[in-house]
């Protein structure tokens, strides 16, 4: 069987995670992986151990276990729904997969600012997850300001599909299904 990495690539509050829990809902074999899950168990379970500042290395360790447990003892496809905003992590990550035979899929969700702050007012996410900010406004701004986002190009996955507007997520979720069953 032919096995696919799934990666979506976005700002917060793009409809990441969203598109990949209906993705792994309709696609036998496949499992999210999602790190937000992984700090809010950590968060509700851990809290002495998650870090005030710095990089959160229980969660990446968690995460990286999960993955590996996946990889290796499984035949399922992987969904990764975090947002993946950096070229060379998300070169890095995609290289893990292609090593081990894995087929590559990006999905890039390009929605404008204005979009993405009137989801982030109306949302009700768990603020449990944020560790260097007080609110997803605050990430929205840190990912717009400091450039965190890196285009995805054709040339870094086997496929890429690009969503700039909600009523394009059901079409590009049946293109990215068909490409998986076929």
């Amino acid at each position: 069987m032919k096995r696919f990495v799934i990666m979506m690539v976005g700002k917060t509050h793009s409809g990441k995670t969203s598109f990949a829990k209906e993705l792994e809902d309709r696609v036998e074999q496949a499992v999210m992986i999602d790190q937000d899950t992984h700090a809010l168990f950590l968060q509700n379970n851990y809290q002495k151990l998650v870090p005030k500042t710095g990089p959160n290395d229980l969660k990446h360790a968690i995460t990286q276990i999960i993955v590996d447990y996946t990889v290796n003892e499984t035949d399922a496809h992987l969904i990764l729904s975090n947002a993946n905003l950096n070229r060379s992590s998300r070169t890095r990550l995609l290289n893990y997969y292609l090593d081990r035979g894995f087929t590559s899929i990006i999905v890039y969700f390009d929605l404008p600012e204005s979009l993405l702050r009137k989801r982030i007012a109306i949302g009700n996410r768990d603020m449990g997850i944020l560790r260097t900010s007080s609110s997803f406004e605050q990430v929205l701004d840190r990912q717009l300001r400091i450039g965190r986002m890196e285009e995805p190009s054709a040339d870094e996955a086997d496929h890429l599909f690009v969503i700039r507007e909600l009523n394009n997520v059901g079409h590009v979720l049946d293109k990215v299904i068909n490409t998986i069953q076929n």
